[in-house]
């Protein structure tokens, strides 16, 4: 059997996105910008993926840019804010527990010259509101934090430190990175007062190298791909229109069915929750009920370092993560588990376990099997 159960790290394709792509890759394969009818079919994919998108979050279609993923998303956000409004200010407030896609920008803008002030997390990952206040100024000019953590499923008060933002500096930005939580989360930038939000699709059974910035109308950022002026601008390059038009399904699909979807992941979760722990030696990070993310579970393991359990469990053909995927090329100690105090024995072992709505009760039974097996024999070594 096999058992999936990396899904932060990327989701399956599903079949209609994928078909979807297909018949845009042979068929419609014209480019968006030409003015004869191949050119007006690509277009009409991109107008129909735009108007599902902005329908899924009750916003404008013209708040909607393309663009290749959560880490283009969030780096236009951040770093084409700062361009834009450094006249206004160079200081920048985010989390220490941000995304790498998030967190690098920060330092090359630091680097810079702006000044980036890193909040306080508690012991679950959530942002401390008093220090929050304290630390907007005159010259904030931006706010960036991620309303799902993506390695433990802390759920930030988005829409409170949206609010304090106004509050305090009405021409600050106000930025959200939802890659991991859009399409778990009914999300409505308007009504909770978010200026910019990251989506990336392969996180929601989209194609990889699809997703988008949600840019309030109004709103300047500096751009930072010129040429042809694709996109009001804001992404220059013929668009991707195959991903864009699986990403419009893959949306559909996930806010069509929004409801039964979600309480399959909330199923997923409680029963994972309830198994691990009657395992001995299996700690979980945060908060695990529901109002954490559903689809998130993080677990420190005694005795045992998560590289080793990660290839013994793969060998099982259970599929994990020991942290966020796009660090694994640059293995570092997770800035997460350190923000919230994770005891140091812990910071090399621990495994994040994340589910889809395609991910079923029997992998999760299977994968506490595999489990029960497996960490006798890797503590013994481990001992020994």
């Amino acid at each position: 059997m096999e058992a999936y159960l990396d899904n932060s790290a990327t989701t399956r394709c599903s079949k209609a996105a994928a078909e979807k792509m297909m018949t845009v890759l042979t068929s419609d394969f014209g480019n968006p910008s030409s003015l004869h009818m191949k050119g007006l079919e690509a277009e009409r994919y991109i107008r129909e993926s735009r108007k599902i998108i902005a329908k899924s979050m009750k916003v404008k279609e013209s708040e909607i840019t393309f663009t290749s993923g959560g880490t283009e998303s969030n780096n236009l956000a951040i770093v084409g804010t700062a361009m834009q409004r450094k006249r206004y200010g160079k200081h920048i407030i985010t989390t220490p527990i941000e995304h790498a896609s998030v967190a690098n920008p920060m330092k090359f803008l630091e680097e810079e010259g702006y000044e980036v002030t890193y909040l306080k997390v508690d012991k679950n990952g959530l942002v401390d509101l008093d220090f929050y206040r304290d630390a907007i100024r005159e010259d904030t000019i931006l706010v960036s934090v991620m309303h799902v953590n993506n390695e433990i499923g802390a759920v930030e008060p988005i829409e409170e430190m949206a609010k304090i933002l106004h509050e305090k500096n009405k021409n600050a930005y106000f930025h959200v990175d939802a890659i991991q939580s859009y399409g778990k989360f009914r999300i409505f930038p308007d009504r909770i007062g978010v200026d910019l939000m990251s989506v990336s699709g392969h996180k929601i059974h989209g194609p990889k190298g699809s997703g988008f910035l949600f840019i309030r109308d109004g709103l300047l950022l500096h751009p930072e791909i010129l040429g042809g002026g694709q996109e009001n601008g804001m992404r220059s390059g013929t668009e991707n229109v195959p991903a864009i038009a699986g990403l419009g399904v893959a949306v559909s699909e996930i806010y069509d069915d929004f409801d039964t979807h979600r309480e399959h992941l909330l199923e997923l979760k409680r029963h994972f929750v309830e198994e691990i722990a009657k395992i001995e030696g299996c700690h979980t990070n945060g908060i695990v009920d529901e109002t954490s993310a559903p689809q998130i579970v993080s677990v420190s393991f005694d005795d045992v370092r998560a590289e080793v359990l990660l290839h013994a469990l793969e060998d099982k053909g259970v599929f994990v993560s020991s942290g966020s995927a796009c660090s694994s090329n640059h293995p570092a100690t997770s800035r997460t588990l350190l923000a919230i105090g994770v005891d140091h024995k812990y910071l090399d072992a621990t495994v994040r376990f994340s589910f889809s709505i395609y991910s079923t009760i029997e992998e999760i039974d299977y994968t506490m099997s595999v489990l029960k097996e497996l960490l006798p024999v890797l503590r013994r070594f481990t001992r020994h």
